[in-house]
């Protein structure tokens, strides 16, 4: 059986090849897993991640004009809460999960919950994805390729060592040794409260 991590780079791996088909920004998500599924919210986390990448990638040309700029940098704020926001959603699958667990009396806290090492895992495999693209450029010279490739040697061990690191946690909340304290990320940039430049307008 395989181990969740296994399973969420299996997704991920997925969502990012199905991008990747049209490789354009704008391409509408085609979400294959049940709604319901812990699987449509791990593809979707990563189709966000996906698109946001190359949103970024975007808005660094040099010659981009300033009005498509600004209309960018809203999107990618979007994609950030969006991106947020399912994070959390994946948090409140977990604290369902194991929400039966006796906690031990000296269990620990974790310096992150699971769906942030998650989120972590998701830009680990578009990170793989891109710098194996790097590695086999074959209009890049030796001496990139091979630069590339020992970056991306490193990435992979990368992945493997979070990977067990999140199983490792997961096991532990389940057994009550660690238990999941999930705080709301409260973005202020967003909200027209708590942004200076906002309030201060009305």
């Amino acid at each position: 059986m395989a181990s969740f991590t296994e399973q969420c780079n299996h997704i991920f791996n997925q969502a990012i090849g199905d991008y990747h088909i049209k490789n354009d920004v704008d391409t509408p998500i085609n979400n294959p897993y049940d709604r319901e599924s812990i699987d449509n919210r791990l593809y979707l986390k990563c189709w966000i991640d996906t698109v946001q990448w190359h949103l970024e990638d975007i808005i660094r040309d040099p010659h981009i004009d300033p009005m498509e700029a600004l209309q960018l940098k809203r999107r990618i704020d979007r994609s950030n809460q969006d991106r947020t926001d399912l994070v959390e959603q994946i948090d409140s699958y977990f604290r369902q999960q194991y929400s039966d667990v006796t906690i031990a009396p000296d269990a620990t806290i974790n310096t992150e919950s699971p769906a942030w090492a998650i989120d972590r895992l998701s830009i680990l495999a578009l990170k793989i994805y891109h710098m194996r693209e790097q590695a086999e450029r074959t209009d890049a010279d030796a001496e990139h390729r091979a630069k590339c490739q020992a970056k991306l040697n490193v990435l992979l061990e990368q992945q493997v060592d979070l990977g067990t690191a999140i199983n490792q946690l997961l096991d532990d909340i389940a057994a009550g040794r660690k238990y999941m304290k999930v705080y709301r990320q409260m973005k202020m940039y967003n909200d027209p409260s708590t942004n200076p430049i906002l309030y201060g307008k009305k």
